[in-house]
């Protein structure tokens, strides 16, 4: 399989600097580009404490790598989708810092640099703007079919493949959760495997309920075939946690499993990090016990 070369990613605040193996994620072109670009990290913002990187102009996605220790690895997997307005990706607070957690569950996490509503051909710019959740979906699914295409090489359960989205990138696994058709043409034989994951984790997903009409995305239909899902939301977001409470209720309408958390306060874009006087940074203890009952997590 065609690698390149290690990236070196920031684990967090909380955690060492750690060695990421960094992958394209599409043989050649993603569908519908003209270019391969593998994204421009922006300058950090000095009101950043601690540090929140964020990278645009991405056209050629890519998956990082972040095996669960062997001493604890259980053979589950995540793909994390990390928020960014779809005009950037966050792959730190919101890609390697959940990795982090989540290895410490024994949970192997992969983090997807999915392509950006910037940096895209000038003649596709319009139709990328108007449904910029459409690139990252096919690259979610891509995704969650490239694990499970080489769940024996990264020592996982094929039926044990889950979807984690933040901010944007919940709106996108949204989309995916509830999507039974593959967004693009198969382009080789990975594309032979599944793209529905076994379970989800959704985390402030950003707009996911229309504002005029008070109901969800026409794209988000929740069904029967949805995995079970896991919640979280504030009350004081604005993107709303009307559209997280939605999905739930769509779960239970069809007796799907699911755990629903709206927190007090707490606001956006705070990924696995605590908050000054919100107690939200304990939604991961929360997680992680969802993540145990359902036999996902090492102890």
């Amino acid at each position: 399989m065609n690698r390149r070369i290690p990236l070196i990613l920031l684990l967090g605040f909380a955690f060492p600097v750690a060695r990421a193996e960094t992958i394209p994620l599409w043989p050649d072109l993603a569908p519908g580009e003209t270019t391969k670009k593998p994204g421009t990290e922006l300058p950090m913002r000095p009101d950043d404490e601690p540090p929140i990187s964020r990278v645009e102009n991405i056209t050629a996605p890519t998956l990082a790598l972040f095996p669960a220790p062997k001493e604890k690895a259980n053979g589950v997997g995540m793909l994390i989708l990390p928020g960014g307005g779809f005009g950037r990706v966050v792959p730190n607070m919101e890609g390697s810092e959940a990795a982090a957690w989540l290895n410490g569950l024994g949970i192997s996490a992969y983090v997807l640099s999915y392509r950006t509503t910037t940096g895209v051909d000038p003649a596709a710019e319009a139709a990328a703007k108007a449904e910029p959740w459409k690139r990252p979906l096919q690259d979610s699914q891509r995704g969650i079919r490239h694990l499970r295409h080489h769940a024996k090489e990264y020592g996982l359960d094929p039926a044990k493949i889950g979807l984690l989205g933040f901010s944007a990138g919940g709106q996108v696994a949204a989309i995916h959760l509830t999507g039974e058709k593959a967004a693009y043409e198969a382009v080789d034989a990975i594309d032979g495997a599944s793209f529905r994951p076994d379970f989800s984790m959704l985390v402030y997903p950003w707009r996911v309920a229309d504002e005029k009409t008070g109901q969800l995305m026409p794209q988000i239909v929740p069904s029967a075939k949805m995995p079970p899902g896991f919640l979280v939301h504030t009350d004081d977001d604005k993107s709303s946690s009307l559209g997280a409470a939605l999905i739930y209720l769509g779960m239970k309408q069809h007796g799907v499993s699911g755990e629903l958390h709206v927190y007090q306060n707490g606001g956006h874009g705070y990924g696995t990090r605590p908050r000054p006087g919100s107690v939200i940074g304990s939604w991961k203890d929360r997680g992680s016990d969802w993540l145990r009952v359902r036999r996902l997590a090492a102890e």
